[in-house]
């Protein structure tokens, strides 16, 4: 039997997508979510409904007691981690960096940065225990393009994830943990509309080199493979999945 597998911010978009690809793939899922617990709970029901196993987990990544309990929670109930996808991140409205007060950027860095970096801790904690597994990070093509006159602060802190993914898969190699990242370029998910551009992804996305903006279920296929064993290689790889952007 496979073990189990923790996504953050899995009610939702790419961790809704990874969610049921992992699920699909013989994975029981936790499903984490801060405030959207009824999305959570329907991305449970369509795993279960599936003959899957799930739970939906209550947590803000930001907050070390709420990230301790959400492990916790998931192998007291799934059984032991495999693998974890810390997917969990947010984007303020655009803004050039002189306009934008502290509280934005702490957040976004607390939820992008500090909560990668307490789920990536914990997740080391149980895989090495487990005899070994995979951390996936959810950077952004933001990360090596930088965002200008939109969303720096959230480019930077998308940076900071491409450089945890290459010290963190060398200091965990040892303990039989890959670490690796998927760096999406412009997806269809909601995260457009909390930035304030709902069409963006659709506008932007024309752009690319193959014409179109991608879907949440084309970054999951690529962070279902980094967990598998068909990557049993790989690590401290970031891979774009950008259209060419």
């Amino acid at each position: 039997m496979k073990k189990s597998v923790l996504i953050t911010g899995g009610s939702r978009g790419i961790g809704r997508a990874s969610a049921l690809l992992a699920a699909r793939d013989g994975h029981a899922v936790a499903v984490n979510y801060r405030s959207e617990k009824a999305a959570a709970e329907a991305v449970v029901a369509e795993i279960v409904a599936r003959g899957g196993r799930a739970l939906a987990v209550p947590g803000d990544v930001a907050d070390e007691s709420d990230v301790v309990a959400m492990f916790a929670s998931a192998e007291d109930a799934l059984g032991p981690l495999g693998a974890v996808v810390a997917n969990a991140g947010i984007v303020a409205p655009k803004a050039k960096l002189v306009a934008m007060d502290l509280p934005r950027m702490r957040r976004v860095f607390e939820v992008n940065c500090l909560g990668a970096l307490l789920t990536a801790r914990e997740a080391a904690k149980r895989l090495a225990k487990n005899g070994g597994g995979s951390i996936v990070f959810i950077s952004s093509a933001a990360a090596r393009l930088g965002s200008p006159n939109l969303y720096v602060d959230y480019a930077a802190s998308k940076g900071a994830i491409d450089t945890l993914t290459k010290g963190l898969s060398v200091e965990l190699a040892p303990d039989h943990i890959r670490v690796n990242a998927v760096r999406p370029g412009l997806i269809e998910t909601d995260i457009h509309a909390s930035g304030g551009e709902p069409e963006r992804a659709k506008v932007l996305g024309a752009t690319a080199p193959m014409g179109r903006p991608g879907k949440p279920e084309e970054i999951a296929e690529a962070v279902v493979w980094l967990m598998s064993d068909a990557a049993s290689y790989v690590t401290g790889a970031i891979l774009d999945v950008s259209g060419g952007r």
